[in-house]
C-alpha cells in the first residue's frame, strides 16, 4: 500500500503520543498523573453550554458557511477591536475546526515551496509539521531559558533573507509559556517593518492566559506590520472548550480569500452547535475566563515552588500558558537504579514515566532537546503529588 511522501515526512504528534501512552499505563491499572496535555481541566462554562442547547432546540443543524457563521465572525471582530484595539472587519474573519486548522490553512494558502519560515523555538510540535506539509523551508531562531525562552531583535534580523515569507510568532508561548512585553513586540516588528515580503502569522490562542496584569498586547496593533499579520485564535484555552473545536483566524482580505477557498475544499464550514457556543463565550460575561486565570496563577506559582526542589533542572518563572519548561541537561549522563544511562531528555522523559508514573513530554518534539515540558492544567494536589514524585525518581539517578 502505497503511503504519499507528504505524510511519510510528517512527524506523529510528541504530545499526543505521551498522552496516548499515559492512557495506556492507566487503562492497565496504574496510578499516572499525566502532565503532557495541554488541555484545561475546567467544565466549559454553563451559559454556553446553554447556548448549544438552545442551538440545538432552534435547529441549528445544517451545513454552516464555509468562513462562519456571520453573527459569530462579527462577534470576534467586536472582540478583536474591543479587547485588542484592533480593526479586522467580519469579512476578514474565518472560522474553522479550531485554531490548529485555521494555523495549517494560513501556511498552505502563502507559502510556496522553498519558501523559508522562521519559526523562534522552542515551538509547539505542529508548526514544523505545518511547514513540511506546504513544502516550505523551516528556519529555527533558538531562545533558551537564560533569555526567557525570547528571541532578541538581533537574532530575528539575522535570521531573515530574500526568501523568508512568514513568521510563526506565539505569545503566550507553548511550550514556555514566555509572553513578550510591548517594548519587546515593538522592537521586533520594527526589524519585520524593514522585509515587507515577511507575513506575521500570530497565535495567541493563549491571550487570556496571561499573569502579567495586563491585557495582552498583540504583534498586529504595530504599524510596522499591521496590514500584514494573521491572528489566529479561538475558544479552547480561555473558555475550557476543546472539544467544540472552534479557531479562527483574522487577516488581510488576500489570505482570508486564500484560506477560505482552500477550507471549502476539505471541511467547509465548522460545526454549527459549537459556532453558536462560540458565539455565547465571545459575548458573555469574561467572569469565567478571569476566574481560570487565577486558577492557573496560583498553580504557577506552586509548581514553580516545587519544580526549585528537583535536583538538576534549570527552570524560569513563566508569565502566561499552563506549561513550564525545565532545562534537564545536567540530569545527561547520569544512570538509573538499575543502571540505564540517560542519554538525552527523551530517556528522562520515560525514566519519569515508568518510575516515577508522572507523563511530561520531551523537549526535543519543541525543537529543544535538553528540556522537557509539564502542563500544570492540575489540580493543587495533583501538581504537588506529581512533583514530588519527579523530585523523588530524580533524587534516585546517580
Amino acid at each position: 500500500m502505497q503511503i504519499s511522501e507528504r505524510i511519510m515526512q510528517l512527524s506523529p504528534s510528541a504530545t499526543l503520543a505521551m498522552s496516548q501512552k499515559s492512557a495506556e499505563l492507566k487503562s492497565a491499572g496504574i496510578d499516572v498523573i499525566n502532565m503532557s496535555v495541554g488541555e484545561p481541566d475546567f467544565n466549559t462554562p454553563d451559559h454556553i453550554k446553554e447556548a448549544a442547547k438552545r442551538a440545538i432546540d432552534e435547529n441549528f443543524s445544517r451545513y454552516t458557511p464555509v468562513p462562519g457563521y456571520m453573527s459569530l465572525r462579527k462577534a470576534i471582530s467586536r472582540k478583536l477591536k474591543e479587547e485588542n484595539g484592533l480593526e479586522f472587519a467580519p469579512e476578514q474573519v474565518v472560522v474553522g475546526n479550531g485554531a490548529k486548522q485555521e494555523l495549517c490553512n494560513v501556511v498552505l494558502a502563502t507559502v510556496n515551496p522553498g519558501d523559508e519560515v522562521i519559526i523562534p523555538v522552542p515551538a509547539w510540535v505542529s508548526y514544523v509539521e505545518m511547514v513540511k506539509l506546504a513544502g516550505g523551508k523551516v528556519v529555527t531562531v533558538h531562545a533558551g531559558v537564560e533569555q526567557n525562552f525570547k528571541i532578541t531583535p538581533a537574532q530575528l534580523e539575522a535570521a531573515i533573507t530574500p526568501r523568508t515569507r512568514l513568521i510563526m510568532f506565539n505569545s503566550p508561548s507553548n511550550p514556555t509559556g514566555a509572553v513578550y512585553s510591548r517594548e519587546e513586540l515593538k522592537a521586533l516588528a520594527e526589524v519585520l517593518g524593514k522585509h515587507e515580503q515577511v507575513l506575521v502569522l500570530a497565535d495567541e490562542i493563549y491571550e487570556h492566559i496571561n499573569f502579567l496584569g495586563t491585557e495582552l498586547t498583540s504583534i498586529a496593533s504595530f504599524p510596522e506590520v499591521a496590514d500584514r499579520t494573521v491572528i489566529i485564535n479561538g475558544v479552547s484555552k480561555a473558555y475550557a472548550m476543546t472539544g467544540w473545536r472552534i479557531g479562527y483566524m483574522a487577516g488581510p482580505l488576500a489570505v482570508t480569500k486564500a484560506v477560505t477557498k482552500l477550507q471549502g475544499q476539505y471541511t467547509s464550514g465548522a460545526s454549527s452547535i459549537a459556532q453558536k457556543a462560540a458565539e455565547a463565550a465571545y459575548e458573555g460575561s469574561q467572569d469565567c475566563v478571569r476566574e481560570m486565570c487565577k486558577a492557573f496563577l496560583r498553580r504557577r506559582d506552586l509548581i514553580v515552588k516545587l519544580a526549585a526542589e528537583v535536583p538538576g533542572w534549570g527552570i524560569n518563572c513563566p508569565d502566561g500558558a499552563f506549561y513550564l519548561f525545565p532545562k534537564v541537561e545536567k540530569l545527561l549522563g547520569k544512570h538509573t537504579p538499575d543502571g540505564q544511562e540517560i542519554k538525552t531528555s527523551g530517556d528522562y522523559v520515560m525514566y519519569l514515566l515508568n518510575e516515577a508514573h508522572v507523563a511530561t513530554v520531551d523537549g526535543d518534539a519543541f525543537c529543544a532537546p535538553g528540556y522537557i515540558r509539564l502542563s500544570y492544567a492540575l489540580s493543587d494536589e495533583e501538581i504537588t503529588s506529581a512533583l514530588g514524585r519527579i523530585r523523588e525518581a530524580t533524587a534516585r539517578l546517580k
